[in-house]
């Protein structure tokens, strides 16, 4: 008789997304990794995504369904799973998106090949930087997480020890770059993080998600996560500040971006890129903006220097952009997988 392998939780948080769900599903319960507790978190859906996860719990002893009476957003959501979960290891999955066959199955390999507490995988339709097969200790590991390279700044596309999630709740007050924190509180708890190349996770940039829905309070949440963890790394490890500083300039220019291309009032519009401006000149250094891009360090330099330049820039580059068809993007599998996500976009 084999050795009973440890038990995973696969944590889903659900919110309206009835067209999604059950590729989602599917792809979950066909795991080759079978020893597995599937928890979905409906968030309040107004749309049929409940009853989806009712009818697919009906059929698989393995789903366990929790119905929110209001909408409490993903973080709150990924809590009350990693809260019920039983598992000897946690991973996350977003309701839209969709899972090779043999994720777990890598993962968990890969964790017992090198004896690290989180490992990570490549994903397809996302922009990130990949490398090699590798493990990554603490410093070089929140150097990668800072550089969004080999692994995004994503909850999902990982396997991690419980014990490290228990201890790392996400922080429900944040809307926006709540993933960077939690993945910032979770590496300076372990000492070795392993990668795995292989592209095993498909994320879906849909329309009218978080990229494409303009910028309004919850998504400046950002700007407090981005000062508390330069502040953080300052004191405790000051040889990575300039990462982590080019990460918040990144995820300010990123912002200021999608407040134009909101085409709101130029006056709340103003008022948005005052602010991302007073955080980028903050943690603004010079190492910190060689590490970008030269098309988002001239992005940064416009916005540190003129809101109303970064504005009149962006609004021509935008309308430039639709013009030409919108975003790049590869159909792959037959779903049309951009270069852009939640927090790496790039204009």
């Amino acid at each position: 008789m084999g050795k009973e392998k440890p038990l995973i939780s696969v944590i889903v948080p659900v919110y309206n997304a009835e067209p999604y769900l059950e590729r989602c599903l599917d792809s979950i319960v066909s795991q080759s990794y079978s020893d597995i507790e599937i928890l979905l978190v409906n968030d309040a859906s107004t749309d049929q995504s409940g009853q989806i996860c009712d009818a697919r719990a009906a059929k698989d002893g393995r789903i366990q369904v929790i119905h929110f009476s209001k909408n409490r957003g993903p973080s709150a959501a990924r809590n009350e799973g990693i809260r019920v979960a039983k598992g000897t290891f946690a991973a996350f999955v977003d309701a839209d998106d969709y899972v090779e066959a043999d994720l777990l199955e890598k993962l968990y390999g890969n964790l017992l090949k090198t004896g690290a507490k989180v490992s990570a995988c490549g994903a397809w339709g996302i922009e990130h930087r990949g490398g090699s097969a590798r493990s990554y200790f603490q410093t070089e590991a929140l150097r990668c997480l800072a550089r969004c390279a080999p692994f995004p700044w994503t909850p999902w596309g990982k396997l991690y020890a419980m014990e490290l999630v228990k201890k790392t709740p996400f922080d429900e007050r944040i809307f926006y770059s709540e993933d960077i924190l939690f993945l910032y509180q979770l590496f300076k708890q372990t000492d070795k993080i392993c990668y795995l190349p292989d592209r095993l996770y498909h994320y879906s940039c849909r329309e009218g998600g978080q990229v494409h829905s303009g910028v309004d309070e919850k998504k400046c949440t950002a700007l407090c996560v981005h000062d508390a963890i330069c502040k953080d790394i300052a004191l405790n490890c000051p040889c990575l500040l300039p990462d982590f500083q080019q990460m918040a300039l990144n995820v300010n220019r990123e912002l200021a971006v999608m407040a134009v291309k909101a085409n709101k009032a130029d006056k709340q519009i103003f008022l948005y890129l005052r602010r991302i401006q007073k955080n980028i000149r903050r943690n603004f250094s010079w190492k910190a903006l060689l590490l970008l891009s030269k098309k988002k360090q001239a992005a940064v330099l416009v916005l540190y220097i003129s809101t109303a330049a970064f504005r009149r820039i962006a609004a021509i580059y935008t309308c430039v952009k639709r013009l030409k068809g919108g975003y790049v993007g590869k159909w792959r599998n037959g779903t049309r997988e951009t270069n852009h996500q939640r927090n790496c976009t790039g204009v």
